[in-house]
């Protein structure tokens, strides 16, 4: 078996395109690599970056199924985001309505973390590092 390199990246289906990139981008300061929009499929791809590295893809598909998304259901448990200062990080997110969970502390590594959704109630993290 070959050995892993690393995460390339985390695939996201939105279902509503303009609100999630503005979220990802404009509220969590993700960067536009590329943008193509897929006329045969009639959706989008966004490619996101953090600090310049490639992380995200966001599509879009015309009414997409629901998936029920909790922190502790089977599946993708959620995407966690290191940040430099949890309290402005938190801030930064009330100041646009989006609500965080209480700060809590990870009991293995000490550091602090919360959890917050984005539009489609996916469950993000923010982990101070």
């Amino acid at each position: 078996m070959p050995p892993l390199l690393g995460l390339h990246h985390v695939a996201l289906i939105c279902s509503n395109y303009a609100v999630s990139k503005r979220f990802y981008t404009e509220l969590l300061g993700l960067e536009v690599l590329c943008e193509t929009h897929r006329a045969a499929r009639n959706s989008y791809k966004l490619d996101l970056a953090v600090n310049g590295q490639y992380v995200l893809e966001l599509f879009s598909f015309p009414n997409p199924p629901p998936r029920p998304s909790y922190p502790e259901a089977a599946g993708l448990r959620h995407l966690a985001f290191a940040v430099a200062d949890l309290p402005a990080a938190i801030a930064w997110l009330a100041q646009h309505d989006v609500a965080c969970e209480p700060i809590r502390t990870d009991e293995l590594t000490g550091r602090r973390f919360t959890f917050f959704a984005d539009p489609d109630g996916l469950p993000l993290e923010f982990y101070a590092v």
